[in-house]
């Protein structure tokens, strides 16, 4: 078979030089032999056959069971990527295989090496040892001699050695995304927060692209192996990754609360362990998957039990598939796969703890020391407390998909005890955050609609609310506040297929091509992120996301297609999403660099058709006298006189938009008075200063004099007539009462 040659972009390149860089000698290998046939009279718990063409040698160590007796003839298939290239029939007496000429029943343990005749080479074509993550199986039925009947069908996955599931490449990307992350942190500081946002929100799409590429790698369905090794380069978002010392941790853990681990990579060189080769609804006379970590089986095939948590054949070996696959691949034990994935989220979570509050020690010590301007992350020094805040919130929604499926799977799983309590504790308490947070900004949008018309004006107004809340809405335009909430139900229905539907593969991929169907549909129609081109860039992930359940549709052979779609499918699968993501990551980067080297920031990006840049302010950026800023300040409606009072959170339940609260708000009459003062109209002394309907950006003294030349309100006329006509103070009174 001729596979045509491709060369997609940046990251297969590196991929590529990868593979190229390795230098290993060629050789195709098998680590398992499948069952291809109901009630097959041969199987084998250990199988490894490896083959060398540069000394036309293979090495085999097979421990086989055998119920057939008699001579038989072996039918040999070769099929690549669905396509039959090689299929010969073999008589094992010619080659002279002890205890299979003639076969005997019972166990049979095969070790040798033969050498194999240098016309194969040429049967093969040369992609066949460089292409990585070759889809190639080698399928043999044997066939009895005297009645021509088949008595049993065996096949064996062959790898060469060669995948694109590689360390630097899961370095890579963990290193972009976490630097986008930080410089759009870092431009926040500086009060570039147009360009913040922008960068922000990039950054985050990013990382759910990646975590989408990471849950198709958890579906049950088959999954060709290219397929399987790019899914497997993301599944870092999702916690997943091996630190040998940690998962000696975890069994112990496990043990010691009453759990008993799996052990399967204690037994590899015993035992083969099956990466599921076809949907678990198609196996042969499998009706009914009862699907629990301590009594799961497969009703009618007699010969299948399972033995803590994984499927296991009578011949001794292993089936893994879904998210056991996903730990499998990365030499975790099933069982301690939801400890792996909390764990790192934790850590994520502690050290972004300290590296803030390093930051800020940081800062006061370089501002002491005069090694920075004074006013440098002014910002950032003073509220650092709630901008943290802000960050565990925004780590909370990142990590939200990981831990939902990881907490709900392990309800499947059980475990331990202790490890479903902490599934309960971490499930519950994410989802009432994140539901609770995404209710105060609903609740925030509509008393600042109420108030001024604008759902921008009190979410972008005050640095408390932007800093502790805006990680649910600054990446989406104003009035599309709200879209977090759908975000999260997509989220957390997309959770519950992939965790609840293990080993119905059927029922996974209907309900995830439903679920991107809507959420394709949804965004296009209502386009709720903040500007044309960041609805593009969203939009084209959910579109590549939609793809990609149709492709998962085909791979669970709903339609019993040939097996040479499945390769295909699988080859288009791959290059569509691996060009996806270089592209992605190009932008981003290139994003990145040039706001750093423009002396504007914000200048590089339009503003907001929300309006919401000129509700923002920056303390850093205030350099007017005291007067001002406080002038400033009540205009705004911040801590001096406006909607915020000291000590009351912005989002606190007694702050409503009653009509009571509102006519207490507006009424001039409770102006409160400092006890003692003069009563005369020269010595009162107010406690709030009167609002001003101006807007904070514009000089409140025109040179003029002529109050006529200040600029309109920026929320509307309505609302400047309303403030005009409630402000019972005159120009002249405060321009007396204004010398201190």
């Amino acid at each position: 078979m001729r596979i045509p040659s491709v060369r997609p972009a940046l990251l297969l390149s590196a991929l590529a030089a990868a593979q190229l860089g390795a230098g290993s000698e060629p050789m195709l290998s098998s680590t398992s032999l499948n069952s291809c046939q109901p009630n097959s009279q041969f199987t084998a718990s250990l199988f490894n056959v490896v083959y060398t063409p540069n000394n036309n040698s293979a090495a085999v160590n097979v421990v086989a069971t055998s119920s057939v007796e008699g001579y038989v003839s072996f039918d040999v298939s070769v099929v690549a990527y669905g396509y039959q290239i090689i299929k010969q029939s073999v008589d094992p007496c010619k080659l002279g295989l002890a205890g299979l000429c003639p076969m005997t029943a019972g166990k049979i343990p095969l070790k040798f090496n033969f050498d194999v005749d240098p016309s194969a080479k040429t049967l093969l074509p040369g992609i066949a040892f460089t292409f990585p993550d070759l889809d190639a199986t080698v399928r043999v039925v044997l066939n009895n001699t005297e009645t021509h009947e088949s008595v049993a069908c065996v096949e064996a996955d062959v790898s060469n050695g060669k995948t694109v599931n590689l360390l630097a490449v899961k370095w890579t990307l963990a290193i972009i995304a976490g630097l986008v992350l930080c410089s759009s942190a870092v431009l926040n500081g500086l009060g570039h927060s147009n360009a913040a946002a922008h960068i922000a929100s990039g950054a985050l799409s990013l990382f759910g692209f990646f975590q989408a590429q990471a849950i198709l790698g958890m579906m049950s369905v088959h999954l060709p192996p290219v397929v399987q090794s790019w899914t497997q380069d993301f599944q870092w978002t999702m916690g997943i990754i091996n630190v040998n010392f940690l998962e000696d941790i975890f069994t112990w853990y496990q043990r010691a609360t009453g759990g008993t681990p799996t052990t399967i990579f204690d037994t590899l060189t015993t035992v083969s362990v099956q990466v599921e080769k076809r949907a678990l609804s198609v196996l042969p006379e499998t009706a009914v998957n009862l699907y629990r970590r301590s009594a799961s089986l497969i009703p009618g095939v007699s010969t299948e039990i399972v033995k803590r948590g994984n499927i296991m054949t009578g011949s001794g070996s292993y089936i893994v598939y879904g998210i056991q696959r996903v730990a499998f691949r990365a030499n975790i034990e099933s069982t301690n796969l939801f400890l792996t994935g909390l764990v790192f989220y934790s850590l994520l979570v502690v050290f972004t703890i300290g590296g803030i509050a390093a930051f800020k020690g940081f800062c006061e010590l370089a501002a002491k020391n005069k090694w920075m301007k004074s006013d440098t992350f002014l910002e950032f020094r003073n509220g650092w407390l709630t901008i943290l805040k802000g960050i565990l919130f925004r780590l909370t929604l990142i990590g939200y998909p990981q831990m939902t499926i990881l907490c709900l799977w392990e309800f499947t799983q059980v475990d331990s005890p202790a490890e479903v309590v902490l599934a309960v504790f971490f499930l519950v308490g994410m989802t009432v955050t994140l539901g609770w947070a995404a209710m105060k900004v609903v609740r925030i949008a509509r008393r600042s609609v109420a108030m001024h018309r604008n759902p921008a004006y009190i979410l972008f107004s005050d640095p408390h609310a932007l800093n502790k809340w805006g990680f649910l809405y600054v990446q989406f335009r104003a009035s599309a506040y709200y879209f977090v909430i759908p975000v999260l139900g997509y989220t957390f229905v997309k959770s519950l297929f992939i965790a609840f539907a293990q080993g119905k593969g059927n029922v996974q991929a209907i309900g995830l091509l439903l679920i991107e169907a809507g959420a394709l549909i949804g965004v296009s129609v209502l386009r709720p992120w903040m500007d044309k081109s960041t609805n593009t860039f969203n939009i084209s992930i959910c579109s590549i996301n939609f793809i990609n359940s149709i492709f998962l549709l085909i791979f669970s052979d709903v339609f019993d297609q040939p097996p040479i779609v499945n390769g295909v499918i699988g080859l288009i699968l791959f290059f569509l999403n691996a060009i996806f993501a270089t592209v992605l990551l190009i932008m981003v980067i290139v994003s990145t660099i040039l706001v750093f080297y423009r002396k504007n920031p914000d200048g590089r990006y339009q503003f907001m058709a929300d309006d919401r840049t000129s509700f923002m302010k920056s303390q850093s950026q205030l350099t007017g006298t005291t007067e001002l800023d406080a002038l400033a300040a009540t205009a705004r409606g911040d801590k001096a006189g406006g909607y915020y009072k000291p000590g009351l959170d912005l989002d606190d339940d007694n702050e409503s938009i009653s009509s009571e609260s509102m006519r207490r708000r507006t009424d001039t009459s409770r102006l409160s008075i400092p006890v003692g003062s003069s009563h005369g109209s020269q010595g009162i002394h107010y406690q709030n200063q009167p609002r001003s309907p101006v807007e904070a950006s514009v000089p409140l003294f025109p040179a003029s004099g002529n109050s006529s030349n200040r600029s309109q309100s920026p929320y509307g006329p309505s609302a400047g007539a309303f403030r005009a006509q409630n402000n019972s103070t005159p120009t002249s009174f405060r321009a007396q009462n204004n010398a201190r």
